[in-house]
């Protein structure tokens, strides 16, 4: 029903485009950190994803919200 996933050499974090490459963290020496996201897929086929980020916090620690239980289920919902 639910599969979390690893991506230890950063493949699917950079055929995503999700690299987080914003100068703030990366200065921080987290170099290579995926950004905050969440995928809906269906059989392969990506139906909804989700990424929180702000310009003031590109990593979106501050809010995920938009990468939570509640909006995934409400994306899910609009997929259909």
């Amino acid at each position: 029903m639910l599969t979390l996933m690893g991506d230890p050499a950063a493949e699917l974090t950079k055929a995503l485009d999700m690299e987080l490459t914003h100068p703030g963290p990366v200065g921080k020496g987290i170099i290579g950190r995926c950004k905050r996201h969440a995928i809906y897929a269906v059989n392969g086929e990506i139906k909804a994803i989700r990424i929180s980020e702000a310009e003031d916090d590109p990593a979106g620690d501050s809010d995920p919200s938009s990468t939570l239980a509640d909006s995934m289920l409400k994306a899910i919902e609009e997929s259909k």
